[in-house]
């Protein structure tokens, strides 16, 4: 039975890390565990929960700054934003439902230790392009911060883009400051019905190439969140700019086939479950996040199987194929690296297929042999989620 470890202070999660390091006991770090079920099954007698680290500390809107502790929850966060016409612009995704846990669960230490980022990726960068600072205890022990609270900070290393990402395997964040940026006044979605996914991708490009400054762009097939196939193209902004830029792309697009106008409400809630794979929440399917070329997606899916959309212009492709054997790992890759290359990762999937197979993309040798002196290098001991992201 896992015992939990649960600090309140910077102070204490020194003292259990310095504690671990020790007696090399491996920690497996939490926060609410709503993505505990994202990446290979940490096996460690003890977890550090930090979500007793919450709260926000400052907020700054007039200088689009945000510092909060990790287990700070998104809605309290995303809350408070929206009290000041105020977002965070990557729109990092909840998939608490997707591994069976409820809506809302989601904290902001997930979301930078596993850098989400949501359909307006392709406009506004992951989420470490946000991060600017991070406050941290590392595998050795050692109390650290890199970053600030201001946009632009160059101070040394930019250590906050390596721990965004790092599933919690080289450090225990213990504040985290992250850039904000106003929230659109108003978004319109452009739906194209009846597209196969290679003539859905051809009309997001379209969409994306065009000088009207596209926020999403996605293609469900037929049966993914409706019945009929949709090729989606979001533009956000201000009233007379987006009604403008509407009308621009209906006649750019007019010519691929029926072509209607979602209202804000209809594109608030599509983009949401695009945002969160809801298409795939009530099932027990293996769920991959791969990401290609836009013009690669639809082959990689055919080559897949299963069931599909696509996200990022065409250039991430969600899939969901049964959850046996390989579950498709096989397949998927060789599709990838017969693409040009890419990266598919086992989003979701049981432990036992999760302990079995990469559930990232295995490294070329170079990259494979400098990310394990970077792990040495904060890590030495591999106390902190040893295993999650490699065997």
């Amino acid at each position: 039975m896992t015992e939990t470890l649960k600090p309140e202070t910077d102070d204490q999660v020194l003292e259990i890390v310095r504690w671990a390091l020790a007696g090399a006991v491996p920690l497996e770090l939490t926060g609410r565990g709503s993505k505990r079920g994202f990446g290979r099954p940490v096996q460690a007698a003890h977890a550090l929960d930090l979500s007793g680290l919450a709260g926000i500390e400052v907020y700054e809107p007039e200088e689009l700054v945000l510092t909060a502790r990790p287990g700070t929850g998104m809605a309290e966060i995303e809350a408070a934003l929206a009290a000041s016409g105020q977002a965070l612009a990557f729109e990092p995704p909840d998939l608490g439902p997707l591994y069976g846990g409820p809506a809302g669960a989601g904290t902001l230490g997930g979301a930078v230790g596993c850098n989400l980022a949501g359909p307006r990726r392709l406009k506004a960068g992951a989420a470490r392009d946000h991060v600017l600072g991070i406050e941290a205890v590392s595998g050795r022990g050692q109390a650290f911060k890199s970053g600030g609270r201001v946009v632009k900070n160059v101070t040394g290393y930019d250590l906050p883009k390596l721990l965004t990402g790092a599933f919690g395997t080289l450090a225990a964040m213990t504040r985290i400051t992250v850039k904000v940026l106003p929230a659109p006044e108003t978004v319109r979605t452009l739906a194209v019905a009846g597209l196969d996914d290679a003539a859905g991708v051809a009309v997001l490009t379209r969409a994306l190439t065009s000088p009207y400054e596209v926020s999403g762009a996605a293609h469900l097939p037929a049966g993914i969140l409706g019945d009929t196939a949709r090729s989606l193209v979001r533009i956000e902004g201000f009233g007379p700019s987006v009604d403008s830029r509407v009308a621009a792309l209906s006649q750019l697009l007019g010519d691929a086939g029926p072509l209607t106008v979602l209202d804000p409400d209809e594109s608030v809630d599509l983009w949401r479950r695009i945002r969160d794979v809801a298409a795939f929440v009530a099932d027990d399917r293996a769920v991959w996040r791969v990401s290609v070329a836009p013009t690669a997606g639809p082959g990689v899916a055919a080559a897949a199987g299963g069931a599909h959309y696509f996200d990022w212009g065409g250039g991430l492709v969600w899939i969901a194929v049964p959850a046996d054997g390989d579950a498709g790992a096989a397949a998927i890759r060789a599709a990838v690296a017969a693409a040009g290359g890419g990266h598919a990762t086992l989003v979701r999937a049981p432990a036992g297929l999760r302990a079995a197979l990469p559930v990232f993309e295995p490294q070329p040798p170079a990259l494979e042999a400098l990310g394990r002196r970077v792990r040495e290098a904060f890590d030495p001991k591999g106390i902190l989620s040893p295993g999650r992201m490699i065997a």
